[in-house]
């Protein structure tokens, strides 16, 4: 988070369904209109802590950081028209 401007967290695990669906869709949203921003994936089951630290409570859950500042968290029902739109304006002013 403090190497990168621009970090999505994805937490999920392997029994999630809805998660399996939705990590690509997501993935391929950062590679077309948000080149410069990086994806990382925390499997909750593997590493309890992490998502402990961060108040993960259900997956999947996004957390997307700005110039090391959270500033979306997502979780559950999460479209990805909406995500680009919330992602648009801080990504265009930060990279602008």
């Amino acid at each position: 988070i403090q190497q990168n401007n621009a970090v999505l967290i994805y937490f999920s695990h392997d029994m999630c369904n809805v998660c399996k669906v939705l990590k690509p869709k997501i993935s391929n949203l950062l590679q077309t209109e948000f080149p410069q921003m990086h994806m990382f994936y925390c499997d909750t089951v593997k590493f309890p802590e992490i998502a402990a630290q961060n108040s993960i409570f259900t997956v999947p859950t996004l957390v997307i950081y700005f110039d090391g500042k959270e500033y979306i968290r997502k979780s559950r029902n999460i479209g990805i028209n909406e995500l680009h739109s919330e992602i648009s304006r801080p990504y265009s002013l930060l990279f602008s």
